[in-house]
C-alpha cells in the first residue's frame, strides 16, 4: 500500500476522521471490485497529499465500524469532514470523481 493511504482500525478510526477532510474506502481483501478502487485511492491520495487524508478500513477487521456506518455493500466510500459524513459512495469510483468530492468537502 502507498504511504499516501493509511490503514485505519476501530481502535484509530475516530481520531482519524475528526479534523479536516478524510476519505475513507470501505475494502475487504476477498472482494473485486475493491482491490480494483485501491490503485485509484492511491492515486487520489497522491493527488491530495497535505491537503486531504486518504484511509481504508477493512470490513472484516472493523465490523463495528463498518456497522455503525451501514456499510452493507463494498467497495464503499465515504468523505468525512471533521467527524461528519459529507458525501457517500457505493461500488467502484473513478479517481477524478473522488478527487472532485474531496475538493468541493475542502472548499465546503
Amino acid at each position: 500500500m502507498a504511504a499516501g493511504v493509511k490503514e485505519l482500525t476501530a481502535a484509530d478510526f475516530d481520531a482519524a476522521i475528526a479534523t479536516g477532510v478524510t476519505l475513507v474506502d470501505f475494502w475487504a481483501p476477498w472482494c473485486g471490485p475493491c482491490r480494483m478502487q485501491g490503485p485509484i485511492l492511491e492515486q487520489v491520495a497522491g493527488a491530495l497529499a497535505g491537503r486531504a487524508v486518504a484511509a481504508k478500513v477493512n470490513v472484516d477487521e472493523a465490523q463495528d465500524v463498518a456497522a455503525r456506518f451501514s456499510i452493507r455493500s463494498i467497495p464503499a466510500l465515504m468523505i468525512f469532514k471533521d467527524g461528519q459524513v459529507v458525501k457517500t459512495y457505493v461500488g467502484l469510483q473513478r479517481g477524478d470523481v473522488l478527487l472532485q468530492a474531496v475538493e468541493a468537502a475542502i472548499k465546503g
